[in-house]
């Protein structure tokens, strides 16, 4: 980011001559994170302004499927006959968002599940107390409980005992805006002030580095407000930013489908860089191969430029679209043979056929021998019910002996890959933005994906709308009491 720019989104409190109004906790940005942070932040006492420059809240959040990933023994877990606690939860998600997980935040988040989830169903959100085995995501009916990571896959399933907490509102299919609706009709009774088509163009500091407030326009109206205790920043990420992938995350520009509303352009996070906020893990992204359900298509391999396996199958979608991307370089198949071969929901092109293996080695442009090789280790085992390489599990383990064999395209440049940013403003378990030293900028609050979330990498579906509103409430609590 240019100087220019940056001076350009800070203002110096000493260049405002009178700030046009004055609030306690100032809120930027109206999606789940923000109405999470306006209704602790009013709950608190705090008098709140929160701002949207959108016409109206909602953002990514309603347009997401809704997932909230939550733990600990839910009243839907525990009717739909699944235990659970927040130590397994932990225990999960410590293995499952490395490499450099945060400690703090991730047991902060597991041991106050359970209270959130209620906090979350007071809000109104419905939730039916049903279980869909489906594969990830939101299911196609009102079902409430979802498998939306690697639980149940190796090496989590042996690390902590695997349970479904993926929360899913009672409505069918995407169901973010159901829990946007909730959440906005409940902001809107905590009698916060609120604007939206409103911007929030630069922040306003003190001279010992201190937020004071910000500077927002409207139309044509510029005015700056004081913010007495805080200013909340959550704006999204910057998966709609161009500029910002470039420099940041650029093996996302990959990815065809970009994951995000368009005010996921990055200006929150700008906002915070130029009072000196650091910005971490803006590498990393959320990377999705949309290739179950169903789930029966896990009984294929899915093999890499070298013809070789490097996963298991039965991974969760995101985790399957992380290793190709990241891992290798954007290029895999997805290989069945005539017993075992269905089509994706998404559609997916076919990008080889075969009578022989051999043949479809050759269509594919493998190394010779290379997939005839991994398929007969895969077979000799799969026979046996056992995958000693990455343990995929027994009920997708059989043998690819019927031709014609067949392989479906997983490559990043020729199908369907969905991406959405990870990395964002450092922030403490307070939603308090950091330095690069780690010291808190006064005055200054964060939530939500402008901000390195729990997982940055290694996502599971849920984890945005889950710490968003959950350390989003924290951020406004924060504020409200500074």
């Amino acid at each position: 980011m240019s100087a220019a720019r940056e001076s350009c989104l800070a203002r110096d409190a000493r260049d405002i001559q009178r700030f046009a109004a004055e609030t306690d906790v100032l809120v930027v940005g109206l999606g789940a994170a923000g109405a999470a942070a306006t209704i602790e932040a009013r709950a608190a006492g705090a008098r709140v302004m929160a701002v949207e420059r959108a016409s109206g809240g909602g953002g990514t959040s309603a347009m997401s499927g809704g997932v909230l990933y939550l733990g600990g023994g839910t009243p839907v877990q525990k009717e739909c006959g699944f235990e659970d606690s927040a130590e397994d939860m932990y225990k999960y998600l410590i293995a499952s968002v490395g490499p450099t997980p945060d400690e703090a935040k991730i047991a902060l988040y597991s041991e106050g599940s359970l209270e959130h989830f209620h906090w979350v169903t007071d809000c109104g959100v419905p939730f039916k107390a049903v279980f869909y085995p489906g594969y990830s995501g939101e299911p196609p009916n009102e079902d409430g409980l979802v498998y939306s990571g690697n639980e149940q896959v190796y090496p989590f399933c042996e690390i902590a005992r695997p349970a479904p907490r993926g929360h899913v509102p009672r409505i069918p299919g995407q169901a973010g805006g159901l829990l946007m609706q909730h959440l906005l009709a409940t902001t809107e009774k905590t009698g916060a002030e609120l604007h939206f088509d409103t911007r929030c163009t630069a922040l306003v500091q003190h001279a010992d580095g201190s937020v004071a407030g910000a500077v927002l326009r409207s139309g044509d109206r510029e005015i700056s407000v004081r913010a007495r205790r805080g200013v909340v920043l959550t704006t999204g990420g910057f998966i709609n930013n161009r500029d910002m992938i470039e420099r940041y995350a650029p093996l996302l520009l990959r990815c065809k489908f970009r994951v995000g509303a368009e005010g996921d352009d990055g200006s929150g996070i700008a906002l915070g860089m130029a009072v000196g906020g650091a910005a971490i893990h803006m590498e990393q992204g959320s990377v999705s191969l949309p290739i179950h359900p169903p789930k029966e298509i896990s009984k294929g391999i899915l093999v890499n430029a070298q013809g070789q396996r490097f996963v298991a199958e039965d991974s969760y979608f995101g985790r399957l679209g992380e290793h190709i991307l990241y891992h290798q370089q954007g290029h895999a198949y997805w290989v069945l043979d005539d017993a075992t071969f269905v089509r994706p929901d998404v559609p997916r092109e076919v990008a080889g056929v075969g009578n022989t293996w051999a043949e479809l080695e050759a269509e594919l442009m493998l190394p010779t021998g290379s997939l005839e090789s991994s398929v007969a280790l895969y077979n000799r085992h799969a026979a046996n019910g056992r995958d000693p390489l990455f343990h995929k599990r027994a009920a997708y383990l059989t043998p690819l002996t019927r031709p014609p064999f067949g392989a479906f395209d997983c490559t990043t440049d020729n199908s369907l890959f969905a991406a959405f940013t990870l990395g964002g403003l450092s922030t403490d378990a307070d939603g308090r933005v950091r330095d690069a030293s780690d010291a808190a900028i006064p005055g200054l609050y964060a939530a939500g994906r402008a901000t390195s979330g729990i997982a940055a990498p290694g996502y599971s579906s849920g984890l945005s709308l889950g710490d968003g509103t959950f350390f989003g409430r924290r951020a406004g609590r924060a504020a409200a009491s500074a």
